[in-house]
Formats: structure tokens, sequence, C-alpha cells
């Protein structure tokens, strides 16, 4: 059995107003990242870690599309990896493996989220990436560039994140343990000093952090999509 967490707990302070909720294309920015995750056919059950606004609104979605797959809506924590340490208690007993996704990050695919289950099946632990492509310099305090950083081997790190659910459990419990702050559940892997393989996405997957990142993110969006 696969299960995803979909974080939507975050305070979009960047933005002035709730990101997640905000329209794109005609359809919210979380509603499209669960729609996602509900037509993979990999994925059996999602969860959902938000605050009372987000489960009002999917409460409200249902009448609209078909999120049968939504089990649930668990309240975030005040960091991000307490909000997915929340989503991870709810996961049933059978679930093997964990898809972590941001709910701000509208554009994922089913397939890609396919790809990654896949590669995790294999190997226990995978990540939706892309390589760094573009020319990357160190800027000082004073808006200076001062250096150059390289990028060979540098590869962005996006979501889904998928990973054998008892691995990511051991994972968030030396986190906790450690009293370490984490951004993803790469860098929780990486405590245990295990590896994680990337997979690399062929499509846009930008998360939304500022209010032009909608409207660029509408340009990517199909004329035509599915419906419900």
């Amino acid at each position: 059995m696969n299960c995803a967490i979909v974080v939507a707990a975050g305070s979009s302070r960047r933005m002035g107003f709730n990101k997640l909720l905000a329209p794109l294309a005609g359809r919210p920015v979380l509603l499209r990242s669960l729609l996602a995750f509900c037509r993979c056919q990999e994925i059996d059950e999602v969860i959902v870690v938000g605050g009372d606004e987000v489960e009002g609104s999917i409460a409200l979605w249902r009448h609209q599309v078909d999120l049968s797959k939504v089990s649930a809506v668990v309240q975030g924590g005040a960091q991000r990896h307490l909000s997915v340490l929340a989503g991870l208690q709810r996961c049933p007993a059978d679930c093997q493996r964990v898809a972590v996704h941001d709910g701000a990050r509208p554009l994922i695919s089913p397939e890609q989220i396919s790809a990654c289950l896949r590669a995790a099946a294999s190997c226990g632990a995978a990540a939706c990436a892309r390589p760094m492509t573009e020319t990357l310099k160190r800027v000082d305090d004073q808006g200076r560039i001062c250096g150059s950083i390289e990028r060979e081997g540098a590869w962005i790190m996006e979501t889904p994140q998928v990973f054998d659910l008892a691995l990511l459990r051991q994972a968030y419990a030396e986190v906790i343990a450690s009293g370490q702050l984490v951004t993803d559940e790469v860098s929780a892997l990486q405590l245990l000093g295990l590896p994680v393989e990337v997979v690399s996405n062929p499509q846009p997957n930008p998360k939304i952090t500022f209010p032009q990142d909608l409207e660029w993110a509408a340009k990517w969006i199909e004329p035509q999509e599915p419906q419900a």
C-alpha cells in the first residue's frame, strides 16, 4: 500500500495570502496537487496536513471533484518536519511506502509520482529532483558577486520524496531526538547516513512562493485538462 502526505500547513508570509487556496488557471493550488495524487493509480490513500481553512476547503471540493482517496486532514506543526511527523502518525498499519509532497507544487504529474514510487520500491528512498543548469554565483551582504559555486553534480530537490514508511519514521525519530531542523525528507535521511536516489523530473514542478509564481505556473497548465 502506498500513501501520500500532502503538506499544506505553511503560513504563506511571503505571499500575503494563503497561496494554497489561491486560484491557478481556475482551480486552487492545493486542489491541483491533491488531484495529481488522487489520479495516480499507485497511490491508495492521501493524508493532508493543514489547518481549519484547508479542511473546510477540501470539504467543499469533495462536491466538485473526486477526492475519495483523501482519507484525513490533520493539523500541522510549528515547523515543516513536525507537520510531516503528524502525517506519518496517521499512516495506516499496512502502508509500505509514503510519498511526501509540498501542496504548493501544483504542477506535479501522476506520471512523475509513479516514477518516484517505482524508484523507492527498488531502493527504499527516492526524491523528485532536477539538475542545476544555470550558472551560480555567491553574493555578499552588500549585493555584490564575490565568487562562483560549482554546479557540477548539483541538483534542485523537489517533491514528492518517497520512502519506505519504516525508514522515514526512523529518520524522523532521529530528527526529533537530535533537535535538528530539516526542510525536506532527504535531509532527514542524511542524518542516518542513508542514500536517496534522485528521479529526474522532465516537467516544471515549481513551488508557489511569490504572487508572480501563479502567473508563471498558469502558462504550463494544459488548456484541455481532465475536470473530474
